[in-house]
């Protein structure tokens, strides 16, 4: 059956008269012109059977050169009518839903230029597609070179193309056969929509096929598309050398001490108690809070301190961990007194001063505290002692506002008991005799020189000393005893055995210690450096440079070169 009788152009519009047989040649003519992009299939196979001499040749079936450009198909010429038939009342077709062009069956005058295909009569007829909506099962598929066409042939009836015979009665015949085909000519352009994207097309091609030229807008998505690719290279370049410069940067941190946390954020926690012995240095200071964890960094610590512009004063401080470096400056300097009961005792004041210092940072009348040195006996200190002289530990002190007197002096008493314990003296007799040599090694020499004084001290205490005999001759115990403070004795002032204190008239130990000895002096008073000296004598009152001699003569060289730097410096040996 020819596709002619299914197409809507070879109906009427609006349900009209059929189109004649030269109304749909020009259509078709014009249909074909439209068309440029098809390519003629080949010619049948030598199995197909060949067309009568008589009969026109087949028309070639376009093949989409282009598939995703749709394109009209062409219009397959009707047969011709003879003028003594009516025309068959048209049959109403649905408008294909494919682009695929139809394939024309039906045969056209010889006189067109398009040759038509013919069948022998006994070619089979072909199989209807599948009704079940699967028609690729049931359709034969096309061969790729053209041998055989898609449309329905009755295989009962030949067309009569050249004028043998009228085609009226073969179209009124199979006008049944003719609808029932339409309802399936949608599952057919389908099946040739598939049977296109099948064919095998030529390396070269077609030339009525015309390249197809870049648009302005498609050459400028192309560019747009190069900027973001730039963009993104740069991007993801960018990135690498961000991460590459971070990375780089963990590396190096550690390397160049970058790492390093210099001070905590604070306020820190907990609590833990330093000694700052006598004579210690900020650094000193700064190592061992750096130990306890209670700042980050020494260096970092000694900065902040010379800084703020305190003195360091010896003491048992109260710190947190990880305190900030302004904080535990605070601590040291005792900005923070407001909040507890502070005082500070210096290594080296008598008792009258102690007491006016504890009594000051205390709030604690001064008669409270003398009725307590009074009775020195209920701190622990030995019997010996008339008063809490020597026995109250230089150092800096915090204690919870409203602390008793008593636990005060038994806290500084207990100090210095514990310290004299840990270097083995736990007689009190001798706990005693230590301390107030302790107190006179304080008093005549630098930090430096007290093991070699502390020597000197008990070498003139022998029995067999016939260079001193007994005497231990010190300016200090004598002014102590005179409850003044000078460098300078009169000849009369060392002469008076009524001063028990005088070392120069008195044999032995004056009547006790003279002054608050520090942590090191204890030490060395206990532990004294054995040597031959018999005399010292400080050079210079700022550097506390001490000069040590076995003989008087040699001592008496040293006596005019401190001389020499008091007369350099008027004021200061008083």
């Amino acid at each position: 059956m020819s596709p002619v009788n299914n197409d809507p152009s070879s109906g009427t519009a609006g349900g009209g008269m059929p189109l004649t047989r030269k109304e749909l040649r020009a259509r078709e003519r014009f249909l074909a012109t439209q068309n440029h992009n098809v390519v003629p299939v080949p010619e049948a196979t030598p199995g197909e059977a060949a067309a009568s001499t008589d009969r026109e040749p087949e028309l070639p079936r376009p093949v989409p050169a282009v598939k995703p450009a749709p394109v009209a198909p062409p219009v397959p010429a009707a047969p011709p009518v003879p003028a003594s038939k009516p025309a068959a009342p048209p049959v109403p077709t649905e408008q294909p839903v494919s682009s695929a062009p139809i394939p024309a069956d039906e045969p056209t005058p010889a006189s067109d230029d398009e040759s038509p295909s013919v069948e022998t009569p006994g070619e089979p007829h072909p199989a209807e597609p599948d009704h079940g909506g699967n028609h690729l099962d049931g359709a034969e598929p096309h061969e790729v070179e053209g041998h055989h066409h898609s449309g329905y042939v009755d295989p009962d009836h030949t067309h009569d193309v050249a004028g043998h015979g009228p085609h009226t009665d073969h179209f009124d015949e199979h006008h049944a056969d003719d609808l029932h085909h339409d309802e399936h000519h949608a599952d057919d352009l389908h099946h040739e929509e598939h049977h296109a994207d099948d064919l095998h097309h030529d390396e070269h091609h077609h030339d009525l096929i015309a390249p197809v030229e870049q648009t302005a807008s498609a050459k400028a998505a192309v560019k747009k598309a190069r900027r973001r690719r730039r963009v993104l290279a740069l991007l993801i370049t960018l990135g690498v050398f961000v991460a590459a410069i971070a990375i780089g940067a963990q590396f190096l941190k550690p390397l160049l001490g970058m790492d390093k946390v210099t001070d905590y954020p604070g306020p820190g926690t907990g609590s833990v108690n330093i000694t700052v012995p006598e004579g210690s240095g900020p650094k000193a200071v700064a190592v061992a809070l750096v130990e306890n964890k209670v700042v980050a960094d020494a260096d970092a610590f000694v900065k902040e301190f010379l800084n703020d512009g305190g003195e360091l004063s010896p003491g048992e401080f109260t710190f947190r961990t990880e305190m900030k470096n302004s904080d535990a400056v605070d601590v040291l300097v005792n900005k923070d007194s407001s909040k507890v009961m502070y005082f500070a005792l210096s290594a080296g004041l008598r008792i009258n001063e102690s007491l006016e210092a504890i009594s000051k940072g205390s709030g604690i009348s001064m008669q409270e505290l003398n009725a307590l040195n009074q009775a020195p006996a209920q701190f622990g200190i030995p019997s010996k002692a008339k008063n809490l002289e020597g026995f109250l530990a230089p150092g800096e002190y915090r204690f919870p506002l409203g602390t008793p007197a008593k636990d005060i002096i038994q806290k500084l008493a207990t100090t210095t008991l514990d310290e004299l314990k840990s270097q083995g003296i736990t007689e009190p007799g001798k706990q005693y005799d230590t301390v107030t040599i302790a107190s006179i090694v304080q008093a005549e020499g630098g930090q430096a020189d007290y093991g070699n004084v502390a020597g000197a001290i008990y070498n003139r205490l022998k029995p067999n000393n016939v260079e001193t005999s007994g005497l231990i001759q010190s300016d200090a115990t004598v002014t102590y005893g005179l409850g003044k403070k000078s460098f300078h004795l009169t000849e009369e002032e060392k002469a008076d055995k009524s001063n028990t204190y005088n070392t120069y008239a008195n044999v032995g130990l004056p009547a006790g210690p003279i002054g608050s000895p520090g942590k090191t002096a204890i030490d060395a008073a206990a532990k004294p450096t054995q040597n031959d000296y018999m005399y010292w004598v400080t050079i210079n009152l700022d550097s506390k440079e001490t000069k040590f001699s076995k003989t008087l003569a040699e001592h008496n060289t040293y006596v005019e070169q401190y001389n020499a730097w008091c007369q350099a410096n008027p004021g200061r040996c008083v």
